[in-house]
């Protein structure tokens, strides 16, 4: 009895644990993989929406930037459709530089080096919340600035939320019927 008592207090004690995100640790994402942070080749200047696309970022998560000669800047999404750089949130010089990740949102970098924003070096990143999904991948380089000031509709993401809840009550359920069956 005693050890049924054991596994349902562990049990439900996982549960608590997936429910508040603490079984989960935060990723780092080597912005641009192989290629770094540096100014886009060619006609390469969506490589860094192209990769942004290509992961999901969550809160706790962090962007790690690489790179020589130039420097990383986040700006406010005005300074990324202008490729500004007179009013940086925060600005990074040193080569290999952290990001973390701390809220749900949009955040907007930019290359610090004379033309290199205008040439493609910049990146969004969306980062989602805890029932937050993507509705729409980050605009390219090419895109014109949204203006748009109300936010767009998520879509729900109840499906996972119930699939989790389900997987969690039959081990619940389970526990229960082990602990009155061994009484």
């Amino acid at each position: 009895m005693a050890s049924a008592v054991g596994l349902f207090c562990t049990c439900f004690l996982v549960f608590l644990a997936s429910m508040n995100g603490l079984a989960d640790a935060g990723r780092v994402f080597k912005v641009g993989d192989e290629l770094g942070w540096q100014e886009p080749g060619g006609n390469n200047t969506a490589v860094y929406s192209q990769w942004a696309e290509r992961n999901r970022f969550q809160v706790e998560d962090s962007l790690l930037f690489e790179y020589k000669n130039d420097s990383v800047i986040q700006v406010d999404k005005w300074g990324y459709y202008h490729c500004n750089t007179s009013k940086p949130i925060v600005a990074f010089n040193n080569g290999r530089s952290t990001f973390n990740l701390d809220r749900p949102g949009p955040f907007y970098f930019i290359s610090g080096a004379s033309d290199h924003c205008r040439n493609g070096q910049r990146l969004i990143v969306e980062v989602m919340g805890m029932h937050h999904q993507r509705s729409h991948s980050p605009p390219s380089i090419a895109n014109p600035p949204e203006y748009n000031l109300a936010p767009s509709p998520q879509p729900s993401s109840g499906a996972v939320v119930s699939v989790r809840l389900v997987s969690v009550l039959v081990v619940v359920l389970a526990t229960l019927e082990t602990l009155l069956l061994s009484s």
